[in-house]
């Protein structure tokens, strides 16, 4: 008699919730409560006007169901734009952005409310999609596709909690130029299918007498296995990836900070979760343009995963190659092509990022997820400038430091509520200061402070970006604030090894000594092939602590880098004088007067900034032994 009264019947469901709503609630209940009353009462009248029914409005959370596909995705993008019409009133702190799942599924109906796996789809799709976004099934998009002013592109087939079978996703475009257009799905159009079905018999014919050819002459070479007694480093305790640069395929060397801006993206968003151990681009940039092995890659480096692509453009089209390997079983998890306009960059890099974790099965929470999508400007030009001025940053002299100011302001003329821009800007006034260019240094810092602060306030949720604020608090003493800053970074960025140094050099300026040595350990396991600011800043840090042989090792390493540096020559000279091998702090002395003549330590001293007092007098009189004056 039970099965008698289950009711069953095949319907269109859509599941919503808010994207970072835990955010919202955290920092104004109040305030979020009010909007999410306003807005589901604007969604529930746009459902109940296309036929449709709310079965559930809980928290953030919302289903409905429609007779038929074509209503739900017609009531869904309603939604979306008219919620973004009333978003853009709010700053953009303060916004409430649904995510909208909709699947065509069998469910069971009891006392109003409706379960089953359609209605459990519905909720993973919703999960698939950003904030703004909408996401269907296979099956709805089957039944939709042709019938609404939209387009469609293909995100694959992902595999869902609790749901057998994988499911192929659509993501609907709601942009006038999307209309009819659906990317990436290869799929045999309907009037073809009985031509396909005949190509499809003529085809394996051939294939399978073709098949030894192929295996024997065509096949890629199998990718030799990485060992992991060889690695030069642990393998971490969670999955753990190096990003290589993607290859610029477009044959012309100006299109490089396109490509490298993409593998830089992808690092960055890799990086905003803890559960993942991601390589550092200052290391993993030093294989570009060479012919290298990932089993190479993997050991160098100490990682298990290493993905690798190419970017190609052409005119106002972009193709992204992308493939992860895992590097210790030697074989391929995942690969994909994306043929796109160059408007649709932004969405590329979120796609790669999204498959990588999926393919790392690795569950982001709410918050890991908006951050990993986090692009800071719809401006394209914008966009394109940053990633120049970004390049030249690197370079760290006068007349790259120039033009990427240029271009950073040129970008934020362009859109001023582009925090990265502002962040880049304000690092390169910072850089004017440490380069010796500014002729106002008091003024360039505070344009470097500004400037870093704007970008805090756009975008609060960039770690690199308080590091950096914590650095600058730093040279106008105040320290507390400092460390308040860079600790922040780490935990929003918990993988960039930069924020960890930056870190480290904070805590030395505070004299906590002991916690910048962790801090510069941590940032060279995520940057093996670290820059020499981490040598000389980890040297001093063991050196203050009485570890002069490790802290001699690492000073060791950066001269082999950069000899001629002064700033590597200062600091040799000061941790071997606290090391007592006098003879060789006053060599190092000497190699530093030889580079830069006009060296007195008395102005370097008034530069110092330590907070304790007997620290910056103990520096300068171990220098003063190395015969500096």
């Amino acid at each position: 008699m039970a099965e008698e009264q289950v009711k069953r019947k095949l319907t269109a469901i859509l599941s919503a919730d808010v994207k970072g709503y835990s955010r919202l609630m955290g920092e104004d209940e109040e305030a979020t409560v009010r909007t999410i009353t306003a807005y589901r009462e604007v969604m529930t009248g746009l459902i109940e006007g296309q036929n449709g029914r709310v079965v559930d409005a809980k928290g953030d959370n919302l289903l409905a169901e429609f007779p038929s596909v074509v209503d739900g995705v017609r009531c869904a993008v309603k939604i979306q734009k008219e919620l973004k019409v009333r978003n853009d009133e709010f700053p953009e702190n303060r916004r409430m952005e649904f995510r909208i799942g909709i699947n065509l599924g069998d469910v069971i109906e009891e006392e109003g409310t409706i379960y089953g796996d359609g209605v459990n789809i519905a909720a993973r799709l919703e999960g698939i999609a950003e904030g703004g976004e909408i996401c269907i099934s296979r099956m709805a998009f089957d039944s939709v596709k042709n019938k609404l002013d939209v387009g469609y592109e293909y995100l694959g087939e992902h595999s869902v909690k609790n749901i057998a079978e994988p499911v192929r996703v659509y993501k609907v475009l709601m942009e006038p130029e999307y209309a009819g257009e659906v990317i990436g799905d290869e799929r045999p159009k309907p009037r073809q299918w009985r031509w396909a079905a005949v190509a499809s018999a003529v085809v394996l014919i051939v294939v399978s007498g073709a098949f030894a050819v192929w295996d024997f002459y065509f096949r890629p070479p199998p990718i030799e296995p990485a060992s992991i007694e060889k690695m030069a480093h642990s393998l971490p305790d969670k999955p753990s990836i190096a990003v290589l640069p993607f290859d610029n395929m477009s044959g012309d060397p100006e299109h490089d900070y396109l490509a490298d801006g993409i593998s830089e993206n992808i690092i960055s968003a890799l990086s905003k979760t803890s559960k993942l151990f991601v390589i550092a681009r200052n290391s993993t940039f030093t294989y570009k343009g060479k012919p290298v092995k990932v089993q190479q890659v993997s050991e160098e480096l100490g990682v298990r995963y290493v993905l690798e692509g190419s970017v190609q453009k052409s005119g106002n089209r972009l193709r992204v190659t992308a493939q992860l390997i895992d590097a210790v079983k030697g074989n391929h998890l995942w690969s994909e092509k994306y043929d796109r306009k160059l408007n649709d960059i932004f969405v590329v890099q979120d796609a790669v990022t999204k498959e990588i974790i999926a393919a790392l099965n690795v569950e982001l929470t709410q918050g890991e997820q908006a951050r990993t999508a986090a692009k800071g400007t719809d401006n394209l030009e914008a966009y394109l400038k940053v990633m120049q001025a970004r390049e030249y940053v690197y370079r760290h002299n006068i007349e790259s430091n120039a033009l990427a100011q240029q271009l950073a302001q040129e970008a934020l003329t362009i859109d001023p509520k582009y925090a990265m821009a502002s962040r880049i800007l304000g690092v390169t006034h910072m850089h004017d200061i440490l380069l010796g260019r500014s002729k106002s240094p008091k003024q360039s810092l505070g344009k470097a402070i500004e400037l870093v602060k704007k970008a805090i306030e756009l975008d609060d949720a960039n770690g690199y970006t308080h590091a950096a604020f914590g650095f600058l608090l730093v040279m106008i003493r105040q320290y507390d604030k400092a460390v308040a800053e860079a600790e922040r970074g780490v935990a929003l960025d918990p993988n960039v090894a930069d924020i960890y140094a930056w870190l480290g050099m904070i805590y030395r300026y505070v004299g906590r000594w002991e916690e910048a040595i962790t801090a510069y350990e941590k940032a060279i396991r995520l940057n093996p092939i670290p820059p020499n600011f981490y040598l000389f800043g980890l040297g001093l840090a063991y050196a203050w602590t009485g570890r002069y042989e490790e802290a001699i090792t690492e000073l060791k390493k950066a001269i082999h880098n950069h000899p001629d540096s002064p700033y590597v020559r200062l600091f040799a000279a000061a941790v071997y004088s606290l090391a007592g091998r006098n003879e060789e702090a006053r060599t190092e002395a000497a190699e530093l007067l030889r580079l830069n003549p006009k060296f007195t330590l008395k102005k370097w001293g008034k530069s110092l900034k330590y907070k304790n007092q007997d620290d910056q007098e103990r520096l300068i009189s171990a220098l003063s032994k190395a015969g500096l004056k």
